[in-house]
């Protein structure tokens, strides 16, 4: 008998996006099974043309899990995955039934990284792999590959005419900009990223990239209609977004979820990392890209990043120049 295999995550980008090498994983090992995902409507799209998934089933967050957990449980499940172990998913869990398996958080070994500064805690290990913890019934290993981003022919054409317009990666190298984060500690001080564009214009061309928090911040890093760039932030969906990195030569990015859809469309990256640490799990993936980080006793200071630094430096992200950042897009990356 194949196995119907229900899959849990409501968000958040990155980590939906990281979820994919196990979806290759179960679709190579049962080609006949059959894979539902359940997610956040505003975040399906990050699945939404994953030809592993045979159906997503979106819930929106401002509404109740009833008719949610009506369908669920309706369903003839052989195996239900909880890939994100939240309040709300073991609310959930509980609410439809039935036998779950999920990964581990590593919530204590996490807390002891974080407080001891990497003394005690451990490699905690790449969420992706860990994911699988929760397949360990389904036989399936992680095959070493990247995570994978599915494109819709629209979206593509959509990227294709806003580079069109703006003439730009025509002729010179095309550099992506992913200069937002939803938490400040991880966010590149704008001033560095007025400087990298400085370095970079006019040798290269240039595309904002985000969402409609980074719109302001695009447009000014833009200013007064630069020659050989653009912004897109907040003007496409998430699948035109991946398809504009998806034309760039190379990517700048912090540590956001937009990074690892850059990896997870084959562009290479240079990784601005601030407070978060490998260790934590969430470096790119099996991918091309370079890393730039402080050596500091104070990382890492949390595990998703905050409002401020705790130590009112910010020295983890201002250390990075935009001087390093040139030199790392300039190198091959591997």
């Amino acid at each position: 008998m194949e196995p119907d295999i229900l899959l849990l995550r409501f968000s958040a980008i990155g980590d939906l996006i990281l979820t994919t090498p196990l979806l290759r994983a179960l679709r190579a090992r049962h080609p006949g099974g059959r894979l539902t995902f359940v997610t956040r409507e505003d975040m399906a799209d990050t699945l939404r043309h994953n030809p592993r998934l045979d159906r997503i089933i979106t819930w929106r967050p401002e509404t109740p899990l009833t008719d949610l957990v009506r369908e669920l449980r309706a369903g003839p499940w052989t195996h239900r995955l909880d890939l994100h172990d939240s309040l709300r998913s073991r609310r959930l869990r509980l609410q439809v039934g039935g036998q779950w398996s999920t990964y581990r958080k590593h919530r204590l070994r996490r807390s002891m990284l974080i407080a001891s500064r990497r003394r005690f805690g451990g490699n905690l290990g790449p969420v992706a792999d860990r994911y699988f913890a929760a397949a360990t019934a389904l036989d399936v290993t992680p095959d070493g590959l990247p995570p994978e981003f599915f494109l819709s022919r629209e979206a593509e054409l959509a990227a294709d005419r806003f580079l069109d317009e703006h003439q730009l990666g025509r002729s010179r190298r095309l550099v992506a900009l992913i200069p937002g984060a939803t938490h400040f500690t991880k966010r590149w001080p704008e001033t560095h990223w007025h400087r990298l564009v400085s370095l970079l214009l006019p040798g290269h061309d240039l595309v904002v990239l985000g969402g409609p928090a980074e719109r302001e911040l695009g447009a000014r890093l833009v200013g007064s209609a630069k020659p050989g760039m653009a912004s897109a932030a907040g003007a496409f969906s998430l699948l035109t977004s991946g398809a504009l990195l998806k034309r760039a030569d190379v990517v700048v990015s912090g540590d956001t979820g937009l990074l690892h859809m850059a990896t997870a469309v084959g562009t290479p990256a240079v990784a601005l990392y601030g407070p978060g640490v490998e260790e934590l799990g969430f470096f790119p993936y099996h991918a091309r890209a370079t890393i730039l980080q402080q050596p500091l006793s104070c990382r890492p200071c949390s595990a998703h990043g905050g409002p401020k630094c705790p130590l009112g430096h910010h020295r983890c992200m201002v250390d990075t120049t935009p001087e390093m950042v040139l030199a790392a897009i300039r190198a091959p990356i591997r």
